[in-house]
């Protein structure tokens, strides 16, 4: 099947939710409310721009499926699933710090063929079709290739419980900072896979995530050479990802 009208469509509305992102960017009518806790937030940037991703997939593709993050899942069944989170890095965001983006995974039949990420203060678009490769404002990309963990830069991320519970990635931290180049928290986990997939990281790792936060980025991960497995099933959505052998290493740092 060719997706490409698919992918034409999602990068087209990706661009729109990024410009939604720009015009409460920096504002004063971002309304931020708390969702699990004080770190899970919701704006009113991120409410906005879901409600035209699905106003524009519904009326398109009526018999396609949609899970998005601040809407769930709807009750739509078919060939087709969106998996989209219209704001990833909403604290980012209400900070006034430029890395978010919006992440639109397309699935047919239950793999993920078509994704895009669009972080829009950068002007960084990143899409990919399943067995096409993987871009970056339409020029091809490929993971870094780094073989060494003592040359790399890694990112990583923290659960939202992480007042409550001590399973909190501290001591994963512990165990990888002093082995690498350099250890960074970038905020937003589309971001941080997409970098790995373009190069400008070598290796991510995150736990308690969810399935919108990493659909469009983990086939752009794929498509760039790069992998991504889980290293634990006990807390949603929690992989480590990267160019091939960084990924290696970290998962025997986390995992010792």
């Amino acid at each position: 099947m060719d997706y490409t009208s698919i992918l034409l469509n999602a990068i087209s509305w990706a661009r729109e939710a990024g410009a939604v992102h720009l015009r409460y960017f920096r504002g004063n009518e971002l309304s931020i409310q708390s969702k699990l806790n004080d770190s899970d937030i919701v704006t009113a940037a991120d409410k906005a721009a879901e409600k035209l991703l699905l106003d524009h997939i519904r009326s398109v593709y009526p018999d396609h499926s949609i899970l998005s993050e601040e809407s769930g899942a709807d009750e739509q069944s078919g060939e087709f699933r969106w998996v989209i989170d219209p704001l990833d890095g909403t604290t980012n965001f209400s900070q006034g710090l430029p890395l978010f983006c919006v992440s639109i995974g397309i699935e047919h039949n239950g793999e993920t063929v078509a994704g895009v990420v669009y972080a829009p203060y950068m002007d960084e678009l990143f899409h990919a079709v399943k067995g096409e490769g993987a871009m970056l404002n339409g020029n091809p990309i490929k993971v870094s290739g780094k073989t060494r963990l003592d040359h790399s830069v890694v990112s990583t991320g923290f659960p939202v419980d992480k007042d409550v519970n001590p399973d909190n990635n501290l001591d994963n931290v512990a165990r990888v900072m002093p082995c690498v180049r350099g250890l960074r928290r970038l905020g937003s986990a589309a971001v941080d896979i997409c970098y790995c997939a373009a190069g400008f990281l070598d290796g991510y790792w995150e736990m308690n995530l969810h399935e919108w936060d990493v659909n469009a980025a983990l086939l752009i991960l794929a498509e760039a050479g790069g992998k991504a497995e889980s290293f634990r099933d006990d807390r949603n959505v929690s992989i480590v990802a990267g160019t091939p052998e960084i990924q290696r290493q970290l998962m025997a740092k986390i995992c010792s």
